[in-house]
């Protein structure tokens, strides 16, 4: 069956970008960055108002990257510079998350500002990244390759992280001094890790080049507004696309503000960051082969009736998480998400992919991920705000039932 032909190198090189940046995602984004920033660097804040700080962060880089994706991607499409872009983001990503080991303790506006630079650099790298899906997949190869990257994301961040957990439970052992020590050492080599690992899709992956006329900078960037103009008329063209888009924008939110804030929601019910952090790990090692059955489920079933499936469980963990108060728990929280958290990144991505035209890919990826950004300002300012107003963080997580109903209902519209 050609579904089951080999797989290419230079699907396997795009592949390994997950590898790399999913790092950032594993120990910044949801381990280590939420609890250290609690504790560490905005000791002098309450839980309500360092909760805050980061929902409110993670909300604005959201808009940031929503009003500036669509046009990046009518820039790479009309430049031909999709690599280019995101090694640049990629860079600026590595140089923040780096220089996360350098900011001293007390100092929570510095330590915010480069977690937000590295966000920015994790989030405008994918844009470039998920539309070269189009240029390493044939059609009937995308939910392979697509959840194979989120696969390959799963094993490589928790490898990482594992490591960096090790050096926080035995900072003694990796030479290192205290957990704090740990913890720095631990930001510093996932900017090390996403440097190496960016070098096999920057080395092995061509960009197809697609026939424009030599321009200067000025008249690329007028095109790009003009084609990203026109972007906002065809996809108009396509409904099935335009619907998807609709549920996308709701339910991503919701995963994507239990990604972001799962373990501050941890830290202000009194869970321990071990048991956190341990949980979180489980996730990563469960994520990896569920991501791939998940792509071969999609194959059989489709991939309306998956991703259906994933939001029922997520609508399930929510309103578990909202009772939630042992670490037990929090495990169980954490192996269920696993299971599904990776399906539903690989499995949208995909489905979208099928539903544009390819030579407009990066364009198309844009709005893809103007919608997906422009929803994660939502979730994690409702969530944050919704805690600190009502002073309950259980009323804060389970808002998120707003964001994974409607987008259920609005996913099963898609013809």
């Amino acid at each position: 069956m050609k579904g089951q032909r080999k797989l290419s190198k230079q699907a396997w090189r795009w592949a390994f970008y997950d590898w790399a940046n999913s790092a950032f995602a594993t120990t910044v984004m949801a381990g280590f960055f939420p609890i250290f920033f609690k504790s560490f660097w905005a000791n002098d804040l309450t839980d309500g108002e360092s909760t805050f700080v980061i929902g409110t962060a993670n909300s604005v880089v959201g808009l940031l990257i929503a009003l500036s994706a669509p046009i990046l991607g009518a820039y790479a499409d009309v430049g031909n510079s999709k690599k280019k872009l995101l090694l640049t983001f990629a860079v600026l990503g590595i140089i923040a998350t780096g220089y996360l080991f350098f900011v001293p303790e007390s100092s929570w506006k510095f330590a915010i500002t480069f977690y937000a630079l590295g966000v920015i650099g994790f989030s405008g790298g994918n844009i470039f990244y998920d539309s070269l899906l189009v240029s390493v997949a044939e059609d009937h190869e995308r939910n392979r390759v697509s959840s194979l990257g989120f696969s390959l994301g799963y094993l490589g961040g928790g490898i990482l992280f594992l490591i960096n957990v090790l050096m926080f439970s035995f900072p003694s052992f990796f030479g290192l001094n205290s957990q704090i020590e740990s913890v720095l050492w631990s930001f510093l080599s996932v900017a090390i890790w996403w440097s190496i690992f960016t070098l096999p899709l920057l080395t092995g992956v061509k960009e197809p080049q697609f026939s424009v006329s030599r321009k200067s900078f000025f008249e690329i960037s007028g095109q790009a507004f003009s084609s990203l103009y026109q972007t906002g008329s065809s996809v108009r063209q396509y409904k099935s696309a335009v619907i998807f888009l609709l549920a996308y924008f709701l339910y991503m939110d919701g995963v994507d503000t239990i990604i972001r804030m799962a373990t501050s929601y941890g830290s202000d019910i009194g869970l321990s960051a071990q048991s956190m952090i341990a949980a979180l790990l489980l996730t990563q090692f469960i994520g990896f082969p569920a991501t791939l059955a998940f792509g071969r489920y999609s194959d059989k079933f489709g991939h309306k009736q998956s991703l259906s499936f994933a939001i029922i469980i997520y609508i399930g963990v929510v309103i578990f998480s909202s009772q939630m108060d042992s670490a037990l728990e929090f495990f169980i929280m954490a192996s269920i998400i696993g299971l599904v958290q990776g399906g539903v990144q690989a499995i949208s991505r995909s489905y979208f992919s099928s539903l544009i035209p390819s030579n407009k890919a990066a364009e198309f990826f844009g709005f893809y991920n103007f919608i997906g950004k422009s929803s994660v300002f939502i979730g994690p300012f409702m969530v944050s705000g919704i805690a600190l107003l009502t002073d309950s963080p259980s009323l804060g997580i389970l808002s998120l039932l707003l964001l994974f109903i409607p987008g259920l209902i609005i996913l099963r519209r898609v013809p």
